[in-house]
């Protein structure tokens, strides 16, 4: 009997590499559409599809503050309605809307493909590596708290993407929320609120870059808990097959008392 590890197979369920873990699971196109309707490139992000999704997340940042969608929202929120109006800027506005609506469309439509795959992969049963070592870290599979990751990635978001090894998504997160903050001018605020200085924090946010946190904050949450989840189901599944390869065909024979 040839060993799973060396058989060939058509569809894989995931992939490590010492940058982090890529894989296939079953996801909701909806909930990866809302993602790409929040924040375009995000959806993407999760559907491990990293080229992809940073090329649209820096046309977002891009296009959204020239365009001054953000802005617009604010006075929107706030029933300035002509002021809405004159904050945006046509000339960008038209290239905005194309990718943005691209974003979702693409997102739902990758969705429902991977999910498709996933299903014959799950079929195929390929085997699974738990350990992989090169010249710039380790990786490996291991039980990790959905708890845990979500927490660290809610007191800084990308953290909870280190606590996984997905290094691209952490460090692009990352880098994302520290531009944002420092852009929006968010701890120089709140160093006025401690100050009680309220009028002079409310003037210094630039709300613009302030709009992007909470999109970033709660998806790195959303990211980490999913991410941990799924990978925990396959730390399991490898285990199962390593069993399964090693241990299930040879028969064993229990002590019978006559």
């Amino acid at each position: 009997m040839a060993s799973a590890y060396s058989r060939k197979s058509r569809r894989q369920i995931a992939s490590l590499n010492v940058m982090g873990t890529s894989q296939l699971h079953l996801r909701n196109p909806y909930i990866v559409a809302w993602w790409s309707a929040a924040f375009p490139g995000f959806g993407h992000l999760l559907l491990c599809r990293y080229l992809r999704g940073f090329t649209l997340i820096i046309w977002e940042v891009l296009i959204n503050t020239q365009t001054k969608v953000n802005m617009a929202l604010v006075y929107s929120f706030t029933g300035q309605f002509d002021r809405a109006k004159d904050v945006l800027e046509p000339r960008w506005m038209v290239l905005y809307a194309p990718v943005y609506l691209f974003s979702i469309y693409d997102s739902y439509r990758t969705t429902v493909e991977l999910n498709k795959s996933y299903v014959l992969a799950d079929r195929e049963n390929a085997p699974l590596q738990n350990f992989v070592i090169g010249p710039l870290g380790i990786n490996y599979l291991e039980k990790r708290r959905p708890w845990l990751a979500a927490v660290w990635s809610f007191l800084m978001p990308g953290m909870g993407q280190l606590y996984l090894h997905l290094l691209p998504n952490a460090f692009y997160i990352l880098g994302m929320w520290i531009l944002c903050v420092y852009k929006s001018k968010a701890l120089l605020s709140g160093h006025y609120v401690m100050l009680k200085q309220f009028a002079l924090a409310t003037q210094v946010l630039d709300m613009q870059w302030l709009m992007f946190l909470p999109s970033i904050c709660l998806f790195s949450v959303y990211d980490a808990y999913v991410s941990t989840v799924e990978s925990n189901k396959l730390f399991v599944r490898e285990q199962r097959q390593f069993i399964q390869e090693n241990y299930q065909q040879y028969s064993i024979k229990l002590p019978i008392d006559s």
